[in-house]
């Protein structure tokens, strides 16, 4: 409504004014005109109205005879058709077939199309001829200038006009321009061959925490910092050299991953002048493509030692079935009984290997689930004392890390006592002081470092230690522990450090930095044949605040997913019947949130089908938890 009566009003307007009025699209179709419009040219109604073709237009003036004598019509149509099709801003004055004399002033539209302006200007002219007459005392000079001069001026209107319309149409891409730069989640600037500053969108302290927000004027080393400045430095010194180059860096006050592509500036002789810069933050795919190269890396390892493991399992089996019977033999010489025994020493040692292989090759899924780091270490420590002996000490610290966070346990537990009791050793018998500190890194990392008072790594073990089966213990040792613990924060996301400090050894791990949020409670519809692991399930849902509502297969389950207030779907893969708890799953998305469990392998066809996340069986009530605080009810 307020729409129509805004057109209405707007074409009262155009109709008051006493110059003929067209809007053509760029389709050469009318798309506004005015009543001067119809009467200058005396056109029927039919040729007024909106979506009326250009070319209808021309062929019923041409036909009335408005251009003259045409003695092709068809010819005359088409030429004026494609002239409008290149349309460029233009004055003119022509004399019509009735002997009235009218100034036309087109110009072109941004979105395409052109509006044109249509002016009487008979009595102007007449007027012009009459004082050309009766004004013999004036020189024919000054008449042709003054003449010209009117000319021009209607001209130079006429241009103004187009000027001023191309500088509001530039003034509204501009502004729109920035806005777009501004809502973008990156950081888009200029800089000059001075490193100054000269456009910004003020999104650098968003990308990279610390730094500037108003950079403007700035050096690029003060926006930035000394630091991220010279981390970027080559890349600044490829733009300017004119070759386009991207890199990544980590923002070490934040530590952040940021992406920075650098794009050279040229002026008219191919000089450059400046580089464009666009800063990304991809902490988040970095941390996912990391998790997803160290799996890749596990699965070809998996490969290529199964068929050596399997071989050298039967070669283990034998050797100690036959050392083994070697050692029972009765009246054996001592030294025979000796070799025997440390043969199945070694024996045995290899199957520990294996073990150790299998763990670290094998396909394995992170389980998070809600942990409160201080009660994790404290439990830790009260597990490593027993073996760190009593000339080891061990402190904790915990810096703002109170809530809990998503992690797996299990494997962060095994790595730091790993570190702790290769601490030990490398301090030797007379022990010294173990120190476990975490903090987080701004919002994106939980920083978990153990330090130690020995005498720190040697120059090879800080090149070489998180290879799989180098060792500095010799013989005693199987390579594997660092490996394990850097597959294990590399799988979750993360990384691994190693470093000297000015009293020992320092290993810090950096995993992503996620707050456990427990889901609302809600009406949850519990589909699961077997009734131990129902009637286990559903007290978990329980304790952890929901309420539950059961079914044994997928007909039972779609009898009652039309109850009202059901905020989930936790469902087994495997039910009884010819549809699964996949096909569950996909009768029931979008309209209610649904979650699947199984106890099949991750690799397994019909898991993989699944449209939902899939929790791996057996779970503890905390990785329930965890699973659960994904879902938006």
């Amino acid at each position: 409504m307020i729409e129509d009566t805004r057109a209405r009003l707007t074409q009262a307007g155009l109709n008051l004014i006493q110059q003929a009025m067209s809007i053509f699209d760029s389709d050469l179709r009318l798309a506004v005109s005015n009543r001067q419009y119809q009467i200058m040219f005396d056109l029927p109604e039919a040729l007024t109205r909106p979506g009326t073709s250009f070319a209808e237009t021309i062929r019923y003036l041409v036909e009335r005879g408005e251009y003259g004598e045409v003695t092709d019509i068809d010819d005359a149509v088409r030429f004026r058709v494609e002239q409008a099709r290149t349309f460029e801003a233009h004055y003119m004055e022509r004399t019509r077939a009735n002997g009235r004399t009218i100034a036309v002033e087109g110009a072109p539209l941004p979105q395409g199309g052109w509006v044109t302006v249509y002016t009487d200007i008979t009595e102007i002219k007449r007027q012009e001829s009459l004082l050309r007459a009766r004004s013999a005392e004036l020189s024919e000079q000054v008449l042709d200038h003054a003449e010209a001069l009117a000319g021009a001026n209607r001209a130079l209107a006429a241009t103004n006009a187009a000027l001023e319309e191309a500088k509001r149409e530039l003034t509204a891409i501009e502004a729109r321009t920035r806005q777009v730069t501004e809502m973008t989640p990156a950081h888009i600037a200029h800089i000059d061959r001075n490193f100054i500053y000269t456009f910004s969108n003020r999104r650098l302290s968003t990308v990279m925490p610390g730094s500037a927000s108003e950079v403007i004027g700035k050096h690029a080393r003060d926006a930035l910092g000394d630091d991220t400045f010279n981390r970027i430095g080559p890349g600044f010194a490829k733009a300017f050299d004119g070759e386009s180059n991207v890199l990544e860096i980590t923002h070490e006050p934040s530590g952040r991953r940021i992406r920075i592509a650098l794009t050279p500036e040229r002026d008219a002789e191919d000089r450059v002048i400046g580089v464009y810069i666009l800063s990304t933050d991809v902490t988040h795919e970095t941390q996912a493509r990391s998790a997803l190269a160290q799996a890749s890396k596990r699965e070809l390892a998996a490969q290529l030692s199964s068929g050596l493991a399997h071989d050298f399992a039967n070669l283990l089996t034998i050797i100690l079935g036959l050392q083994g019977r070697l050692e029972r033999m009765d009246d054996l010489p001592a030294e025979v009984t000796d070799i025997a025994r440390a043969t199945l020493a070694a024996a045995r040692r290899g199957g520990t290997l294996l073990d150790r292989i299998a763990a670290i090759s094998g396909p394995r899924e992170l389980r998070p689930q809600a942990v409160e780091l201080r009660p994790l270490f404290d439990d830790l420590a009260a597990m490593a004392r027993p073996t760190l002996g009593d000339a080891v000490t061990l402190s904790i610290t915990t810096e703002g890390l109170e809530t809990p966070l998503l992690l797996d346990p299990g494997p962060l537990q095994d790595g730091l006592l790993n570190l702790m009791l290769n601490a030990r050793d490398a301090m030797g018998p007379g022990g010294g002081h173990i120190h476990l500190e975490a903090h987080a890194v701004r919002d994106t990392w939980v920083e978990i470092a153990l330090s130690d008072t020995g005498p720190g790594f040697s120059a090879e073990a800080l090149e070489r230690a998180l290879d799989p089966f180098f060792t500095t213990k010799g013989g005693e040792g199987s390579g594997l522990g660092l490996s394990m613990v850097y597959d294990q924060t590399k799988l979750a996301g993360g990384t691994v450090r190693l470093e000297n400090t000015a009293t020992g050894a320092r290993v810090t791990l950096r995993l992503p930095l996620r707050e456990a949020r427990m889901a609302a409670p809600m009406l949850v519809l519990l589909v699961e044949d077997d009734q131990e692991i129902r009637t286990n399930v559903r007290e978990m849902l329980r304790s952890l605040g929901h309420t539950v509502i059961e079914a044994e297969s997928v007909a039972e389950a779609q009898a009652l997913i039309s109850l009202p207030d059901i905020g989930l779907v936790l469902s087994d893969v495997q039910l009884p019947g010819d549809q699964s708890g996949v096909d569950l799953a996909r009768l029931v998305l979008p309209a209610t949130p649904v979650l699947l469990m199984t106890s099949l392998p991750p690799g397994d066809p019909l898991r993989a089908s699944a449209p939902c996340p899939v929790l791996q069986k057996p779970f503890t009530e905390a990785e329930l938890a965890a699973f659960l605080s994904g879902v938006r009810p």
